[in-house]
Parts: C-alpha cells; sequence; structure tokens
C-alpha cells in the first residue's frame, strides 16, 4: 500500500514541477536568444554608422577590414549590401551560401532596404539550429543607401539554454526528493498501523483470538480504529469461550446420565421375552449409541475451535503412517484401495492433523460409497480463482471412489453441519464428520470441496478434494516441531478425530 500512496504522490509532484518549470524554461530559452539578438543588433548598428561613414567620404578599407576581422573572430558571417542586394563589403562566399541555406534571408534584407529592422525573435528551443539574421539599414529614414546583415550561428546560445535547462532540472529534482524521502517513512508511519491490522485479522481466520492489534503506534484516527477493534475481539473471545465451555460442559453433564441409562435399558433384555418387546429393545438402544456420538462429535466440534494454527508437514511422511490401517480396513470391507502420492510434498497441516481428516474421508468412501474401490492421490496444483491464494501454489489430495455418489446439488450441502444424504440415514454416524474437516482445512489456509469421483457401474463415484497451502522447504527448525495434536476422548484413551465425530 505504501508504494500505491507514492505512486499517487509522486506523479502529482511531477506534474507541480512541470507545470511550474516548463514555463520557466521557456523564459530561460526566450531570454537567452533575445540576448544574442541584442547583442548582434548592437554589432550591426555599429556597423551601419560605420558604413554610413565610409559610404559618404568613400573610404571603405576600414570597414573591410573590420568585417573580415568580424568574421574570423567570432565565426559570424557579415556584410554590407547595396540597395540592389549585392554584396558590397563582406565575405561574397559566405553570404550566398548562407542566402542559398536560409531563403527567409533575402525576405529580411528586403525589409530591412525599406527601412523596416526585424521583428525580435521569439522563443528558439535548444532543437532549433536556425542562425539568428539581424539586417540594419545603412542611412536615415528614406534614404537608405545599403543594409548591413550578420548570420549569427546559435550553437552556443543554444549549448546555453540546455545548460540552464539542467540547472532547472536539478532544482526540481530537489523538491521531488525530498518528497520521497519524506513521503517513505511518513506513509510507513501512517501504514504501520494497517498492516499490524492486517496480521493480526489474518491470524484471528487462522483461529487465533488471543490476537490484538497494536493501538499504541500510528495516527490517532487509526489508534482509535486499533482500540475499537481490540475491543471487539475481546467481546469475540469472550463468546467464543462461553460457547465452547457450554457445549463442552453440556456434553460432559449429559455423558453419565446417558451412559447410565444405556446400561439400564442394556440390563433390560434379559427380562424381555415377546419379539415386539426385543425389537423396541434394541432401537432403545441404538438411539442410546446414536445420541453418545452425538456428544462425541459435539465435543470434537468445541475442541477444535481451540486448537493451534497449522505447522508444515511432509505428505507422505503422514500418508505412510495411515497406509497400513486403511488397508486393513478395505480390505475388511471388500474394497480396492490405491495411492498415488509422489515424495517431496509439503503442506500446511490443518489443526487436528491432517491424518484424522484423511482418517475421516477414506472412512466415508469405505462405508458411504457402496462402491468396491477407493483412491488416495495428491499432485501440486496452482491456487483455484476465488480460493486460498498462497505464493508456493496449493498441494491437492483427493480421496475418490467409484460408488453412487451425489446429486447435482449435494455438493456444498453434504459440507454443512448435520447434513445426511437421504440414501445413509439408516447408517450410522452424525453428519459432522465432513463439516469439521472442512473447517480444519479452512482453519489452514485451504478448502475442501466435493466433485465427482471414479466412474463406475454404479454411478460417477465421489472424490474429497482437500487443497492446502504447500509449505516452504524443510528446515531444521522443522524437525523440532511439536507433533501434531489429536482428538482424544474424555478418558484421554487414544483415539482419532474420525471416531469421534463419526
Amino acid at each position: 500500500m505504501r508504494h500505491r500512496l507514492l505512486v499517487v504522490l509522486v506523479p502529482l509532484a511531477v506534474l507541480l514541477v512541470a507545470a511550474l518549470g516548463v514555463p520557466l524554461a521557456a523564459t530561460v530559452a526566450q531570454r537567452e536568444i533575445q540576448e544574442t539578438y541584442v547583442d548582434r543588433l548592437n554589432d550591426a548598428g555599429r556597423f551601419a554608422s560605420l558604413a554610413e561613414t565610409a559610404l559618404s567620404s568613400g573610404r571603405t578599407e576600414a570597414l573591410r577590414l573590420e568585417l573580415e576581422r568580424y568574421q574570423d573572430l567570432y565565426r559570424i558571417p557579415a556584410a554590407l549590401l547595396e540597395p540592389d542586394g549585392s554584396v558590397l563589403l563582406g565575405s561574397r562566399s559566405s553570404f550566398e551560401a548562407a542566402r542559398e541555406a536560409h531563403p527567409e534571408l533575402s525576405g529580411i534584407v528586403t525589409a530591412a532596404l525599406a527601412g523596416y529592422r526585424p521583428e525580435p525573435p521569439g522563443v528558439r528551443w535548444p532543437w532549433d539550429d536556425r542562425p539568428l539574421i539581424v539586417a540594419e539599414p545603412v542611412g536615415r529614414d528614406s534614404e537608405v543607401v545599403g543594409v548591413v546583415v550578420t548570420v549569427s550561428p546559435t550553437d552556443r546560445t543554444r549549448a546555453g539554454i540546455l545548460e540552464r535547462w539542467g540547472q532547472l532540472a536539478a532544482l526540481g529534482l530537489l523538491p521531488l526528493v525530498a518528497l520521497a524521502a519524506v513521503a517513505w517513512p511518513v506513509s510507513g508511519w501512517v501504514l504501520r498501523p494497517v498492516r499490524q491490522l492486517d496480521s493480526a485479522t489474518d491470524a484471528i481466520t487462522k483461529g487465533d483470538l488471543t490476537i490484538r492489534a497494536n493501538d499504541v503506534n500510528g495516527p490517532v484516527e487509526l489508534r482509535r480504529l486499533a482500540t475499537s477493534f481490540n475491543t471487539m475481539m475481546d467481546a469475540v473471545e469472550h463468546a467464543s469461550e462461553r460457547q465452547r465451555a457450554f457445549v463442552s460442559d453440556a456434553s460432559h453433564q449429559l455423558r453419565n446420565p446417558l451412559t447410565s441409562l444405556r446400561l439400564a435399558v442394556e440390563n433390560l433384555e434379559p427380562h424381555l421375552h415377546r419379539p415386539a418387546a426385543r425389537e423396541a429393545h434394541a432401537i432403545a438402544v441404538d438411539e442410546a449409541k446414536a445420541m453418545h456420538r452425538m456428544l462425541n462429535s459435539l465435543l470434537a466440534a468445541a475442541r477444535m475451535e481451540s486448537m493451534r494454527s497449522a505447522v508444515p508437514v511432509e505428505l507422505d511422511t503422514v500418508l505412510m503412517t495411515r497406509a497400513g490401517r486403511w488397508r486393513a480396513l478395505a480390505a475388511s470391507a471388500g474394497f480396492a484401495l490405491e495411492m498415488d502420492v509422489p515424495p517431496g510434498l509439503r503442506v500446511l497441516e490443518p489443526p487436528g492433523g491432517l491424518g484424522s481428516v484423511l482418517d475421516e474421508l477414506v472412512s466415508n468412501a469405505l462405508r458411504l460409497s457402496g462402491g468396491g474401490r477407493v483412491s488416495v492421490a495428491a499432485a501440486e496444483s496452482a491456487p483455484a480463482h476465488g480460493g486460498p491464494q498462497t505464493s508456493r501454489g496449493l498441494v491437492e489430495i483427493r480421496v475418490s471412489d467409484d460408488g453412487s455418489g451425489l446429486g447435482d446439488g449435494e455438493y456444498t450441502r453434504a459440507l454443512q453441519r448435520f447434513w445426511r444424504s437421504p440414501r445413509h440415514q439408516n447408517t450410522a454416524g452424525t453428519g459432522l464428520g465432513l463439516a469439521i474437516c472442512a473447517e480444519l482445512v479452512e482453519a489452514a489456509g485451504g478448502r475442501v470441496r466435493l466433485e465427482p469421483g471414479l466412474p463406475s457401474a454404479e454411478g460417477r463415484g465421489l472424490a474429497a478434494v482437500v487443497a492446502l497451502p504447500a509449505a516452504p522447504e524443510s528446515s531444521g527448525s522443522d524437525d523440532k516441531a511439536p507433533a501434531p495434536a489429536r482428538f482424544t476422548s474424555p478418558d484421554h484413551s487414544a483415539s482419532t478425530m474420525r471416531d469421534e465425530i463419526r
């Protein structure tokens, strides 16, 4: 933003300097040519005075020598012309060459023979190489007996104009340099709170509600904005903590009574003899188990919101720890498991662990697809339009199956909490697993999307695509990073997020 501010200020300053400098440059050029013109006019006037005396006395030798010395000394052709325009004294060859090169010379001479002096020249720009022609009538009133003409090259005058322009440009650069020197730190001081506020909001979107903006430095208006932002975040953090505490406390308070109720219902089985009673008993036990899974899911969702930020991990290492378990689950369910993950891919692992997210996706494919093949593949890709943008691109992990898939209107709804497909209403689950996976991935700056998977006779299949920001190359500090946090059950026994949110 600082650069954009300077891009606006500097051109305006340049335009202001140019608005003042261009007229001043024109004035300088006009002054230089006027000074030269006045000097040549004085020389021509002196020669005209000498010529009038010489012509009246018939002694022209001294004037001829004076004109020759003038041309030799200043390299300015000078000549005395007769009323018919022919050269009487001076360098005939130089004058004739000037007459041929500059046709306007004849008109100036004709006007001078009529008793008129040439008009002062206007502005002469440095790229205008025309000579300065001065014609001075010899005589008084209408008694013009000749004309003194000087044809002055303007090389020195134009060089002087360029020199003056260079000095003006140097003076004009001083305020521009001063503006840039002042604008850079001032804009940094003004925009620093904005950058800090941007960094704070970025950290907050990744789940860290403890971040606060700096409300000490910067302009008063931005300090007030930072203070208001911090006040708002205090309220948001407090509300979030109360919400998590309520969900966690409610789930814990309900778990023990529910467990007691489930045990009591299960203990009724030996006392039930009629088939209808046993069927009702089985339904009651299933409902108690479903309620238990729902409480576990709510606890998992509450803990998810307080987990740490994403950390870089090696994708093939994560999948290596999961491959054996997935193959065993696939074999027991009668599925063929395919894996295609190139080595060297590094991603930002979501809070709760990437393995737990993939466990849920693979489990869903095995339990719900109704097919016979599951594929896990990964590849690098550029950031999609409208998706998460990172300087290193994305890594996409696809968990695909060849089952019946979803309808066109169900791809987005399937990522919402508690949504379940009508085809899976009789399958164990809560409808929270995929939604929580999507939220975890978004906390790491990624996104989960659903699309058609592996086509088969059963349907077009379903693919769950996890797009995560690619992590930088491995460094020594990464090896010392703590192991990714995992969801654990309330009794702290080892379990995955998949077990709690299913």
